[in-house]
């Protein structure tokens, strides 16, 4: 008998009773393996409960720490090592089999990023865009920046699209897991409106500097260049089905390359409108009351302005702490 991966693996989910069977039957040959659930409506945490995974109820209260830093500081985890996994990642036997091998060694970093190879229209991507991301942590020396985002339009209780930051060196494994969304396609969109209006409100305020602060000086270079395009949709396009030679993954390659790019556009468009609307406001509160055409007079003036004055404070009110339950 295999002995099992001595690493905690982590499932965020909400509504993923599409996705969370596949996800959890390829972590079977981890040690543990908890879904942290935020009160789903589908029955998500039945099947999670079924494939033999610890339920961990979770409802997020809109401050930090967000749902994935609460899991490091929270969870009763058996093991340093934690890996996370989207519902809608699927983790293949010979990832697996690279991470069994890696703790048996001992691990020399203190984290490592994980390929994401692409399902999109029911067909595995081999080219184009590929995601990256900061999976397999040592919690010990493992946290998450925060980017002042629990205001933003689109703010959710998952850290956003950015890496968890780690005390020590960092690899990269080498095989990918599978990012395979079973929902349909109206989901996608869906979720990727949220994240355009959640990525234009922090590149407008400035909410993504913490980020940036934890990017390698390369990987920030990058980022500005990207950042000075006037189309970065038609550069992400190009990116992808060009340069990393997507339109080999025939009509699936060209869509997905389309879909990204419309996201980047997306967000371009959002910073545009959330700039005129910032502009036409100046130019309003400048304006002579005279010119307001409020039709108010005297005492009811005033009263006008004050109203004014209270639709535009910030609502004040504090929320408690994330909150989560262990099951009996």
């Amino acid at each position: 008998m295999t002995a099992a991966i001595p690493v905690s693996a982590v499932v965020c989910t909400r509504n993923e009773a599409a996705n969370i069977g596949p996800c959890l039957e390829a972590l079977a040959p981890f040690d543990q393996v908890f879904v942290v659930d935020s009160h789903s409506t589908d029955g998500t945490a039945d099947v999670a409960r079924a494939a033999g995974a610890t339920v961990v109820p979770f409802r997020w209260n809109g401050r930090y720490p967000k749902k994935k830093e609460w899991c490091l500081k929270s969870l009763p985890l058996r093991h340093d090592w934690v890996l996370y996994v989207d519902a809608d990642e699927v983790v293949p036997p010979a990832l697996a089999a690279e991470i069994a091998a890696l703790m048996a060694r001992g691990p020399r970093h203190a984290g490592y990023f994980v390929d994401a190879r692409y399902v999109f229209l029911g067909r595995p991507l081999r080219f184009g865009a590929r995601n990256r991301k900061l999976a397999l942590l040592d919690r010990r020396r493992a946290g998450f920046p925060r980017c002042d985002d629990l205001g933003a339009p689109g703010a959710w209780e998952v850290e956003g699209h950015y890496q968890p930051v780690v005390a020590g060196p960092v690899g990269r494994l080498r095989r990918p897991m599978l990012h395979w969304d079973r929902k349909p396609l109206a989901a996608y969109f869906d979720r990727h409106n949220r994240y355009a209006d959640w990525e234009a409100a922090l590149r407008a305020g400035g909410g993504l500097a913490a980020v940036a602060a934890t990017d390698t000086p390369r990987r920030r270079r990058l980022k500005a260049v990207f950042d000075a395009l006037p189309c970065k949709g038609l550069a992400v396009f190009l990116h992808g089905y060009v340069l990393r030679l997507g339109i080999l993954d025939g009509s699936a390659g060209f869509h997905f390359a389309l879909a990204r790019a419309f996201y980047y556009w997306q967000v371009g468009l959002r910073r545009r409108l959330a700039a005129a609307e910032a502009q036409a406001g100046v130019q309003k509160r400048r304006m002579p009351a005279h010119h307001l055409g409020t039709g108010l007079d005297g005492g009811d003036r005033d009263q006008g302005r004050a109203g004014q004055a209270e639709d535009l404070a910030p609502d004040a009110g504090l929320l408690g702490p994330a909150e989560g339950r262990f099951p009996v």
